[in-house]
């Protein structure tokens, strides 16, 4: 089978998007919003996968902003934006990166913008998060992965 052959027989299709969890806290008001504004973000993201049968998958971005004035938390952010996906004749190789980096990369604007709307109604100044390169992310994963494998090898005596 030639490589274009193989190609038009991939489909990749977006069956749904949808916010499966989402969390705000805010629990230093209302004495936080008394005191000088001079916040320190952090950000953490998280990527799961679940097959739900051969060629269906569901992708989940977690997405968990925590927001700190000085030492005490003004806000956290929890968000689970998630896809139905359906991904057909791509190879385990080729999977990876389509699951791992390019389905968090459409899912991320949802995320981001969930994440806005929260802080926005718990009464604090619009955060807008800078764009996320999954695809630079995912290649970190996949080389730390591959690190810490040739780091398991077996000590021979």
């Amino acid at each position: 089978m030639t490589e274009e052959q193989q190609n038009n027989e991939r489909q990749f299709s977006v069956q749904r998007v949808y916010t499966k969890d989402v969390s705000f806290e805010s629990p230093n008001a209302p004495e936080i919003f008394r005191g000088e504004w001079k916040p320190r973000h952090e950000l953490n993201l998280n990527t799961k996968i679940n097959q739900l049968d051969a060629t269906v998958y569901e992708v989940v971005l977690a997405v968990t902003v925590t927001v700190k004035v000085e030492d005490k938390t003004a806000f956290l952010v929890e968000v689970q934006q998630a896809g139905i996906f359906t991904a057909q004749g791509f190879s385990e190789e080729d999977l990876g990166p389509l699951l791992g980096a390019y389905c968090p990369n459409l899912l991320f604007p949802y995320a981001r913008e969930v994440v806005s709307d929260l802080v926005v109604k718990g009464s604090f100044p619009q955060l807008v998060l800078q764009h996320v390169n999954f695809d630079v992310l995912f290649a970190q994963h996949q080389q730390q992965a591959a690190e810490q494998a040739g780091d398991a090898k077996p000590v021979q005596h």
